[in-house]
């Protein structure tokens, strides 16, 4: 059998040997080596503002070529906001009965068939303008940020727009999203092989030292993977030993947002698939507090176990996300209380990202985990501000419920989220009767004590 050599298959080797090796050192000097030694040479922040002056002049050229060839999309817009004066209910039926007729509240305290209007007129705003529905869904955005699922028709306004919509489709995909897809295996492939060699080695500090590395490093690998650009305030109030870590809850990544800069317990459920040899190979090297699923149910359980983890000052901080879904980066919603109840000091961390780089909400009702990590890693970048919250204690006097509440509060005032009493298990659920009859309560309540005044007088 005759064997001809072919000059351009060896050409083709070479080639791609030499590209093989120029992108691993690349890889290897400017990524991996700096998230090793957690330094940055600014070259994700600069990308970031060539990003923001791209932005502002395809918005630019979007509203004026909407304007000059009438558009549809383009929709002259004012900034002021005509602001409702809240009202109570009493104050609210006192009105309608008014003007419906010549008794007020105070001469006739009994039910009147003009009061279902206040109600009804409730229910109907309630449907228009649903505060907790639209948690759910994708924040909006002011402008464009040349990504189709943001707008999908904006590419088509002009000319220009749609070639630098093709240009970014092309950068995104062919280049950002090869480079992150690389650097995530690169950084989960780490985290498994060494954890799981250094769970072989007896406990003792040296084996909390390089825990802590290595769940450092491979989660800052992570972070790069989705060309993330945190900005951490007031470090000096992060989580300590034997504290509670509580944050708000955009996205699954928010775990890697905030290990990424210090290193915590994992609390969640046990999962089969590359999930759950994650999940074993870091504990093996870290307390993590993994639940089997027959045990998340049981309250007891989960709280004897936190609290006892807590109670431990060698162990490393508990990261709980209180809301127990992801809320679209616009408010807070309802603490469950179980956080709370097991006492120690409570570190609150709030978190707030930039939409106009990439929407980091998890809808998990519309999208898969792998189909978000994808849309993640096919996005400009995530930027997000973590702000670190001086820690608290359940004061004197004061529940669960309260203190949750005290907490939530902080975090959105710090993160300018809304804060909002209502429970993120309405994602999938529905209304619980007891919200129906607090307001049945309030009203009885207005009508026995306007009599009871009544008769005082």
């Amino acid at each position: 059998m005759e064997l001809f050599f072919n000059p351009f298959d060896s050409l083709v080797c070479i080639l791609l040997g030499i590209s093989f090796t120029v992108w691993f050192t690349l890889l290897l000097v400017f990524i991996i080596v700096p998230a090793i030694f957690g330094v940055s040479f600014g070259i994700r922040r600069l990308y970031m503002k060539s990003l923001l002056k791209v932005f502002e002049w395809a918005t630019l050229r979007m509203e004026r070529g909407a304007k000059e060839n009438n558009h549809p999309l383009y929709k002259p817009y004012s900034n002021a906001i005509i602001a409702k004066h809240p009202t109570s209910l009493e104050e609210e039926i006192k009105e309608i009965r008014r003007s419906g007729s010549n008794r007020d509240l105070d001469s006739a305290p009994e039910f009147e068939m003009s009061d279902i209007f206040y109600f009804a007129r409730r229910g109907v705003e309630s449907i228009m303008d649903d505060e907790v529905t639209k948690r759910f869904s994708a924040e909006e955005l002011e402008s464009w940020n040349l990504l189709t699922r943001s707008n999908y028709n904006f590419h088509y306004i002009s000319l220009r727009l749609t070639v630098l919509w093709g240009l970014g489709l092309l950068i995104r995909y062919g280049i950002l999203l090869p480079l992150r897809v690389t650097l995530a295996f690169t950084g989960v492939g780490l985290l498994v092989f060494l954890t799981s060699f250094i769970g072989l080695l007896p406990n003792g500090r040296m084996k909390s030292i390089l825990s802590e590395k290595v769940h450092l490093m491979c989660n800052r690998i992570c972070v790069r993977a989705l060309t993330a650009i945190i900005t951490y305030h007031d470090s000096e109030n992060k989580p300590k030993n034997g504290g509670i870590c509580v944050a708000n809850h955009t996205s699954p990544i928010d775990v890697i947002i905030l290990a990424s800069d210090g290193c915590y317990a994992m609390v969640g459920q046990i999962h089969g698939g590359l999930m759950g040899i994650i999940q074993r190979s870091m504990v093996k090297a870290c307390p993590h507090i993994w639940f089997e699923r027959s045990e998340v149910k049981d309250r007891h359980l989960v709280a004897n176990r936190l609290s006892d983890h807590a109670q431990d000052k060698s162990k490393l901080p508990i990261l709980i996300f209180p809301e127990g879904t992801c809320i679209n980066n616009t408010s807070v919603m309802m603490f469950k209380k179980g956080s709370f109840e097991i006492g120690g000091t409570v570190y609150p961390v709030a978190i707030k990202y930039d939409p106009r780089f990439g929407d980091a909400f998890w809808n998990s009702s519309k999208f898969g985990m792998v189909n978000y990590l994808l849309r993640m890693m096919s996005s400009w970048a995530i930027v997000c501000s973590v702000w670190y919250l001086p820690p608290m204690s359940r004061e004197e006097g004061e529940d669960a419920v309260q203190f949750a509440n005290r907490v939530k509060a902080a975090i959105a005032r710090q993160g300018g989220l809304v804060d909002l009493l209502w429970d993120g298990g309405l994602k999938r659920g529905k209304v619980k009767d007891t919200f129906k009859e607090e307001q049945q309560k309030l009203y009885s309540k207005m009508l026995v004590g306007t009599q009871e005044d009544r008769s005082r007088s």
